[in-house]
């Protein structure tokens, strides 16, 4: 009432020079990382892969064994056309062991090597 006082010359209450707006109220919570296991049977399986991944919130385990047993051709395909997307999404891609490939979302760092975490020191041994 008093903003509509003041624009159109009204008197008798006081004008307010601002109005507190709650913006934090509508904002939806974050949603959770979801790591979700996949297996590559055929190409085909790449465009359902990619549209979870696309969301952004999901750590793909991708076990391609089944189509490596098939046929290497088309799993060499398959898995450039996911680190093709992952590269233009801004994730990471890599191999873990013979038969998984595992795929962050970019806020994701995947531990490649290079110098080892350093370990908690030894207690005493028991004999």
């Amino acid at each position: 009432m008093a903003f509509f006082n003041k624009l159109f010359g009204g008197k008798g209450e006081e004008s307010l020079d601002y109005i507190e707006v709650d913006i934090g109220r509508d904002t939806p919570k974050k949603s959770k990382v979801v790591l979700r296991p996949f297996v590559l049977r055929t190409f085909e399986d790449v465009g359902r892969i990619l549209e979870i991944l696309r969301e952004g919130n999901t750590i793909a385990l991708i076990d391609i064994k089944s189509l490596k047993s098939k046929d290497v051709i088309e799993l060499k395909r398959s898995i450039s056309k996911l680190k093709k997307t992952v590269d233009a999404l801004e994730g990471n891609i890599a191999g873990f062991g013979e038969n998984v490939i595992i795929v962050t979302p970019p806020f994701v760092d995947i531990f490649r090597g290079g110098s080892v975490p350093p370990q908690a020191p030894k207690t005493e041994q028991m004999m």
